[in-house]
């Protein structure tokens, strides 16, 4: 019995530190969560404002827009953008968006030979090598607060690959960020740019003039556009794994106090046994001898 006692409180102490160890985790990734919450809301007027100009170029009926960006060509292969994390210990961020692009990858391909794959992250990464499947690009070790040079590298293989027919479309997957227990998987199609295409035509609301030309300013905006798309794709992507953690290391601290309870009630009663039982022998004791 006093074995199983001894046992009983080195489960207790374990648990306890474990307890300690997801209490501040949970804590980090609360604090690195504002923070990403906090990169995502001032990244949104730039994109706000260069989506505006684009829009504007675009929608104007005397400017003509001839940019490979948006135009739409037959597809032969697809290119997928995930965005993963770099670690786990956050739920179901990564298996939840992992699992939704294999999902849309069988019902769109037959064969490897029509899609490529660009990754941002060692989980996604690892994941489609373990399954021999095409990673074109990837991009691994990006800090918490990620900026635009973090992610330039991925942008330019994202644009020039589509430039040069590596890929005739490109979809951004990624985890959008409802709130801290609820991460969406998404999907956006990035190239071409579909949502600046179709509002060629439409009635320009701004006053702009541009030097050289408004298509020179176009040639150089589109790509800072697609890169925008991405880089707030991947706040957001930050955003949701630190909310992931957080809410992960919460549950795992509650679950940590109640198996110290359980095994607290559990020594006690091991201990109020031995108790009865000590106190059972002397009285037989005292018995034997009267």
């Amino acid at each position: 019995m006093a074995k199983g006692m001894r046992e009983i409180k080195r489960q207790i102490r374990s648990v306890q530190n474990m307890k300690q160890i997801t209490k501040a985790m949970e804590m980090v990734a609360a604090s690195k969560l504002k923070k990403a919450q906090a990169a995502a809301e001032a990244s949104r007027p730039y994109a706000d404002k260069i989506r505006e100009m684009v829009s504007d170029i675009a929608g104007d009926s005397t400017t003509k827009v001839n940019h490979p960006m948006l135009i739409k060509r037959p597809v032969k292969k697809t290119g997928y953008l995930v965005i993963t994390s770099d670690r786990g210990l956050a739920g179901g961020f990564n298996a939840n968006l992992l699992r939704a692009t294999m999902q849309t990858i069988k019902e769109r391909h037959a064969s490897s030979d029509e899609y490529v794959l660009l990754v941002v992250g060692r989980k996604g990464r690892d994941y489609f090598r373990r399954r021999n499947m095409p990673v074109l690009e990837e991009v691994t070790g990006l800090t918490d607060s990620p900026t635009f040079a973090d992610i330039r590298p991925i942008t330019l293989a994202a644009v020039n690959n589509y430039a040069n027919g590596s890929y005739d479309e490109l979809y951004l997957i990624y985890n959008r960020f409802i709130n801290a227990i609820t991460q969406t998987p998404t999907q956006k199609q990035l190239l071409p740019l579909e949502e600046v295409g179709e509002s060629k035509g439409a009635k320009s609301t701004a006053g702009y003039e541009y030097e050289p030309s408004a298509e020179k300013v176009l040639e150089v905006l589109l790509p800072k556009y697609a890169e925008t798309l991405i880089y707030s794709a991947m706040v957001e992507s930050k955003a949701s794994e630190f909310g992931a953690k957080m809410t992960a290391m919460g549950s795992a601290t509650k679950n940590a106090t109640k198996l110290i309870t359980s095994l607290t009630l559990q020594y006690n009663r091991a201990r109020q046994a031995t108790i009865t039982q000590e106190i059972t022998e002397i009285v037989a004791g005292a018995n034997s001898q009267s």
